[in-house]
């Protein structure tokens, strides 16, 4: 029998307006090789100098995760070559990385695991290999150094994980951080988030390590927990047929569902790391510190725990809510506006999901209309001013057309009926026409009163006080 152990390292770009080392714009889709200059592009001579605001956005992310910030960092060179990086080297952190220390709890099955945080250290990006055709005479490859610059954290976990679903895990729970702290948009589809995985195997009991090997460039949780379920696979087959693993780096193919070798691994001395000549040790003061450490927002985990016992939520409510872009703040908003949390939170999680999923969006941004006007709706049916079912089409017409759900009950007529005499009426003519299911239900098959409320609904086109109609129709049966 085996086990598994994994460590991930995860690579962020910085949510800077400017590149690490130099003043070009990080935008992304800009037409090709429109956002470089002579830092970015390496030409001699060209001299870097360090973003301010990425140091500060690095800080935030090191804290967040409980790391000790180093008051003197390093950047060094990462000597390879590459067509997509133009100076032949890469200048990240290596012997001293701005933070070390540090841990994150995931959910597991006994409890919370915690996986610890090696370091976390700044890189710029390099930039993007576009290839085009397959035939020798038609097969080219377009550079585009639009995001060679870029500023980056680098994560990287300790080996602390011990299945690929719960690696999948700690990869979107730091996602989810990154993106509250504002340091990261979370958007794996344009790359600005990505994922490298090392795993070994190894038998169970034993504290050896196996020889590992590198998953890269991962982008999807999904993909992340099959790449390593396949990688896993593939080792114990190995070894279990008399072979070794290989230390190598592989590349995980989607269409495939398998993992492929890219190149053997390589050790830090194949890099020839030194330090960066151009750019001075950084110095983080306890200071700079403190001011950082004073602007960091409420951690998911945190805002998760505070809408339990605020608002009333359950814990996987709330989780969820918490985990859907731009969600929390939504319902956050929502509540303010004097909307009950429960309710406010099962629109979010029902009507307005369903919406975001059918016009293929998922950040909450994108609702057509402010929490206020959900607030007025919830409102409306909380009063009995109209039924949950017309609650519902009056939610459909508000994202079509952006009217108040106010503007819209006055203009359609949909005010729910309460009156218990005019409903009265209704329910004597249902129960005239349905003599079957009457008898039915004074013989005791009481589940036909749900078809008899059905029909009074029906009648009164959907406006009925269906709490009043209960009562009457029960009453009139009895």
């Amino acid at each position: 029998m085996f086990e598994s152990v994994i460590g991930l390292e995860i690579h962020a770009q910085l949510l800077t307006k400017t590149k690490i080392f130099c003043g070009c714009s990080t935008a992304f889709g800009s037409p090709p090789n429109a956002n470089v200059c002579p830092v970015c592009l390496g030409m001699p001579g060209a001299l870097p100098v360090l973003n301010r605001r990425a140091v500060e956005l690095a800080m935030k992310a090191a804290l967040a995760l409980g790391c000790a910030i180093q008051k003197t960092s390093i950047f060094a060179r990462k000597n390879y070559f590459y067509p997509d990086l133009p100076k032949g080297y890469q200048i990240s952190q290596y012997e001293k990385p701005l933070a070390i220390g540090g841990e994150l709890g995931i959910p597991a099955a006994e409890g919370t695991t915690r996986v610890g945080i090696t370091r976390i250290h700044m890189e710029e990006d390099a930039g993007k290999s576009l290839h085009h055709g397959f035939a020798d005479s038609s097969r080219a490859t377009y550079l585009d150094f639009n995001r060679s610059g870029v500023p980056l954290i680098e994560i990287v976990t300790e080996p602390d994980l011990r299945s690929a679903a719960d690696a999948a895990e700690c990869f979107s729970r730091l996602r989810e951080i990154l993106v509250a702290l504002g340091v990261n948009d979370g958007n794996m589809e344009e790359g600005s988030l990505r994922c490298d995985a090392n795993v070994s195997i190894r038998p169970i009991g034993q504290t050896t390590l196996g020889t590992k090997a590198e998953v890269k460039n991962v982008n999807s949780f999904r993909y992340l927990q099959k790449a390593l379920e396949f990688e896993i696979e593939r080792q114990i087959e190995v070894v279990s047929s008399g072979g070794s693993v290989r230390q190598e780096t592989r590349l995980w193919n989607s269409e495939t569902g398998e993992t492929v070798s890219m190149r053997s691994k390589e050790e830090a001395h194949d890099y020839r790391y030194f330090p960066e000549p151009d750019l001075p040790p950084l110095v983080v003061d306890d200071g700079w510190v403190a001011s950082v450490a004073a602007d960091l927002p409420e951690l998911p985990e945190a805002r998760k725990e505070r809408f339990v016992h605020a608002y009333g939520l359950s814990a996987y409510d709330a989780d969820v809510i918490i985990r859907y872009p731009n969600a929390a703040n939504y319902i956050e908003e929502t509540v303010r506006a004097g909307a009950p949390a429960k309710a406010a939170g099962n629109w979010i999680q029902g009507e307005i999901r369903r919406k975001l999923k059918e016009s293929g969006a998922e950040d909450m941004t994108v609702v057509p209309f402010a929490p206020a006007a959900l607030a007025e709706l919830i409102g409306l049916t909380e009063r009995g001013a109209i039924s949950s079912s017309v609650a519902k089409d009056v939610f459909e017409q508000m994202w079509t057309s952006g009217r108040s759900a106010q503007a819209i009950v006055e203009a359609e007529g949909l005010a729910q009926i309460g009156d218990e005499s005019a409903l009265a009426a209704i329910v004597d003519d249902i129960l005239a026409r349905h003599p079957e299911p009457v008898a039915q239900y004074r013989a005791g098959r009481t589940a036909t009163l749900g078809f008899l409320v059905g029909q009074v609904m029906k009648a009164s086109g959907g406006k009925a006080n269906p709490k009043i109609v209960n009562e009457l129709l029960r009453k009139a049966l009895g």
